[in-house]
């Protein structure tokens, strides 16, 4: 991700928690947005990743440890293990 992009995602990000807490820093008056300018499908596609920022999406996942050994030993390929224990936030 390029900075720009990623400062305007995290831009967007910090203005709507602030909007949701309604804590936006405008000399202590708290603002409501108007959303008949906002063009949210502009704004989606600032915040989806790209097509190719998600390859990961496109290889065909096995989830089931005993198929990836099986077809890994047919393709005669190494398996990759992405063990996780808990939640990905570390609240656990």
């Amino acid at each position: 991700m390029n900075h720009n992009r990623q400062f305007v995602v995290s831009f967007l990000a910090f203005s709507f928690i602030c909007f949701l807490f309604n804590t936006l820093p405008c000399g202590g008056e708290a603002i409501t947005p108007n959303f008949d300018k906002v063009d949210l499908n502009h704004v989606k596609t600032l915040i989806l990743p790209k097509p190719k920022e998600s390859k990961w999406l496109t290889i065909n996942w096995e989830t089931d440890l005993w198929k990836a050994r099986q077809r890994a030993a047919k393709l005669g390929k190494p398996i990759l293990l992405w063990e996780m224990d808990g939640n990905p936030m570390g609240c656990t």
